[in-house]
């Protein structure tokens, strides 16, 4: 009866740690998958999907803290799209172009590192044509989705980084979002 149980809760504690790393597993795979769509977009495939069921396609790479962090980001802002990368909202222009380009990811997993930014930060974006951009942050804020948005319409060209927060929720989907702005440098 003691190796039943003992069995059991092995069984059970395996379970759980294949649980907790589905989803970080899923996000390495799907950023692994992109890359080789992004490989073929910089030999001249338009629009290549990651994995033949995808709706989406990239269109940038996005490093942060000094290279420490590189993603793909996909086209798109659906749930689908931002379960397995960023996603540029299709609403916005992309980055490079005048006005606010918007990109959102989820807090637990590409835009974890959102938190550990600070002003004065800087972002680099290639994009598939070879233009290379550089922001840097001027402003984080917290903001009641129900209360705000972002302004789309600008002069000059900007970015804004959005996810969940807090970061340590335990229940998804609140209204606070957590916004990184940035300008253009050049």
């Amino acid at each position: 009866m003691g190796r039943l149980i003992v069995s059991c809760l092995l069984c059970l504690g395996f379970w759980q740690l294949g649980q907790g790393a589905y989803i970080p597993a899923k996000a390495w795979l799907a950023q692994e998958m992109m890359q080789r769509a992004w490989q073929r977009l910089e030999e001249g495939e338009s629009n290549p999907a990651p994995w033949p069921w995808a709706d989406t396609y990239p269109v940038a790479k996005m490093s942060a803290r000094s290279g420490e962090i590189e993603l793909i980001i996909l086209e798109g802002g659906s749930g689908r799209t931002l379960a397995f990368a960023p996603g540029h909202l299709s609403a916005s222009v992309l980055p490079g172009e005048t006005g606010n380009s918007i990109i959102a990811g989820h807090r637990d997993t590409h835009f974890s590192f959102l938190q550990r930014l600070r002003v004065g930060d800087s972002l680099t974006f290639e994009m598939a044509d070879g233009r290379g951009h550089l922001y840097r942050i001027i402003s984080i804020d917290i903001v009641d989705s129900r209360r705000g948005s972002i302004v789309l319409d600008t002069d000059d060209p900007m970015l804004s980084l959005v996810t969940c927060y807090p970061f340590d929720a335990q229940v998804a989907g609140g209204p606070m979002r957590y916004v990184v702005s940035a300008e253009m440098v050049y």
